[in-house]
């Protein structure tokens, strides 16, 4: 028995991001390990902390026992203190440390997931300690390389993978988002029709549609006469999507330009 094959897609993407991630951060000199990663309070070797960390977890590995710092202005969430442990308890590990602990998990990780067995229903534990499935879990991992595989490109200026496995993993992600977007953050109104249109590398064309009791549902098919239609390139989009910009300027607005304004400040969607 083999990997089950809906789940080698996301295995391979989580690779080619992984892989890229480490060819990345190997030649940094020690400036360039603590160079901004675009994150708040987060240096490009504190966001391959958070890679290790959250691979560590994904292994099995119990988490560490760590007390926060009270003067990290940028954990406001649960969900910041609970990533902040795996990133705080390395600060004061060197560069090579963090290269060759990085090194080591992907090996640990890459040989988990060539013996997976399980089934991609499978229950397992989640971040949080919450429970997901074998398969929810891969794909989020897939998702998270490839987004902070963004992130170091970005701040090293080295750009490139936008079209890789993961970004249409990322792409799929995001767009699953959208409904609860519309529908609840901005809550607008019943009969909204949404066009979101996304040129580049990765191009697409989605419609968000909110019915009369306020749900939304999101699909492919063209509205002729809808309220409000985004016209952006992939990059903004994903960096709105993910929260690494609030910069609407790429983003071209037609139809309702106040719904339309309140759907873009709403946009992110990642934690």
């Amino acid at each position: 028995m083999t990997v089950h094959p809906s789940l080698q897609p996301y295995i391979d993407a989580w690779a080619q991001s992984t892989d890229a991630i480490s060819d990345l951060v190997s030649p940094l000199t020690d400036g360039e390990w603590h160079r901004p990663s675009g994150l708040p309070g987060w240096s490009i070797k504190d966001l391959v902390s958070h890679v290790i960390g959250a691979e560590c977890e994904a292994l099995g590995d119990p988490r560490p026992i760590h007390t926060l710092p009270v003067d990290l202005y940028h954990v406001k969430t649960d969900w910041g203190r609970y990533t902040e442990v795996q990133v705080d308890i390395r600060r004061h590990h060197t560069p090579p440390e963090i290269t060759s602990e990085l090194e080591y998990t992907l090996i640990r990780r890459r040989r988990q997931l060539r013996n997976e067995k399980r089934a991609p229903e499978a229950v397992i534990r989640g971040a949080l300690g919450r429970e997901t499935t074998l398969e929810a879990l891969l794909r989020d991992r897939a998702f998270d390389v490839w987004v902070h595989e963004q992130d170091i490109r970005r701040a090293l200026g080295q750009p490139g993978s936008l079209d890789t496995a993961g970004a249409y993993i990322a792409r799929d992600v995001l767009i699953e988002r959208l409904p609860k977007v519309v529908a609840k953050d901005v809550a607008a109104p019943p009969e909204t029709v949404v066009v979101v249109d996304v040129t580049g590398p990765v191009d697409f064309m989605r419609t968000v549609r909110i019915d009369a009791q306020g749900n939304g549902t999101v699909d492919g098919r063209v509205s002729l006469a809808p309220t409000v239609t985004l016209t952006t390139d992939w990059e903004t989009y994903y960096r709105l999507a993910c929260g690494r910009t609030r910069l609407y300027d790429g983003v071209k607005v037609d139809g309702d330009l106040e719904l339309g304004q309140a759907i873009l400040r709403g946009f992110a969607v990642t934690p």
